[in-house]
């Protein structure tokens, strides 16, 4: 097991980095998570589409209504036809359980859907009512599936018979979609890279499924402005602020920039105002089950996805 420690709610890794200037230097008491990891999910078998070269990466997390535990991850580098692409899912009775159960190929792009063909990306599911969305990438668009149970997931379609419910436009590579409710509105993060140069962008929506013009939340400082500076956002609140997670590289050199704001609509813009800490993580998913948070992460060789239970105390 490793064990990490994070000064002042992600304001620092001790044992990888120095505390920020005078963050949080007004809070009375700072808090202290300690994790300890167990991997969940491995290299999968994909038979014929199976590739030596294939990683498991961005990822979804999340109890089905039988209240089994429910991983889907985009592996990319297969030999699956186009961008490589493809939706596996592994099942785990307990979050706690090392090593789920595989379950197989969950789901590939389609064509006739206006999905670019290979171009699965970023599974992120939120349950509303009695339904499960799932929100994913096709490469140019953000999608929307939705499920009775949270494990059989079918497409929600437009008009047209097109799974594209938004973009950033042809070519700027929209996805890694993320959504979370604030008041009234859903808010539905994500990253594209107009111009080669990478922003996280966020959509409000009161149903999820009509959305608002696009408006860009977090951009440049000293994550920087290359394409894949800002993907994975991931968004939570704690205690009267909202924290952006924002991946700039996977690997053995992983990071994730951490941004802390009371506006969930503004975490620097070309600044780094709200500017927490970087993690040596990469994709990271913040989990709150049964009282307790858990953080969902790709492992440095990207052969796997690990868990690890956040122990909160005060210092």
């Amino acid at each position: 097991m490793q064990a990490f420690r994070l000064l002042a709610v992600f304001s620092l890794f001790i044992s990888f980095f120095a505390p920020s200037s005078a963050v949080f230097a007004e809070q009375d008491r700072r808090m202290i998570p300690q994790l300890d990891e167990w991997q969940i999910a491995g290299d999968p078998d994909l038979g014929e589409l199976t590739d030596p070269k294939q990683q498991p990466v961005d990822f979804a997390v999340w109890q089905a209504g039988d209240g089994t535990w429910q991983l889907w991850s985009c592996i990319r580098n297969t030999k699956c036809a186009g961008n490589t692409r493809l939706f596996y899912r592994w099942e785990g009775n307990r979050l706690t359980d090392k090593d789920w159960k595989p379950m197989g190929i969950a789901m590939q792009a389609d064509t006739k859907y206006g999905e670019t063909l290979g171009g699965l990306q970023a599974p992120h599911v939120v349950k509303h009512g009695d339904t499960y969305h799932m929100f994913y990438g096709d490469w140019e668009s953000i999608c929307l599936a939705a499920s009775p149970d949270g494990k059989n997931f079918t497409r929600v379609l437009d008009d047209n018979g097109v799974a594209g419910m938004f973009t950033e436009g042809p070519g700027n590579n929209t996805r890694d979609p993320m959504v979370i409710r604030i008041g009234d509105l859903w808010h539905c993060y994500y990253t594209a890279y107009p111009d080669r140069k990478g922003a996280v962008f966020c959509r409000t929506s009161p149903d999820l499924k009509n959305w608002s013009e696009s408006k860009i939340v977090a951009f440049g400082g000293r994550a920087g402005t290359g394409p894949w500076s800002a993907e994975c956002p991931h968004v939570i609140y704690l205690e009267g602020y909202y924290y952006l997670f924002r991946t700039q590289r996977y690997g053995p050199d992983a990071q994730t920039s951490v941004y802390r704001s009371e506006d969930p609509m503004n975490f620097g813009v070309e600044n780094d105002k709200y500017f927490v800490c970087a993690l040596p993580v990469a994709a990271p998913e913040i989990i709150f089950h049964e009282g307790e948070y858990f953080i969902a992460s790709l492992l440095p060789s990207l052969k796997g996805i690990r868990v690890a239970r956040l122990h909160w105390v005060t210092e």
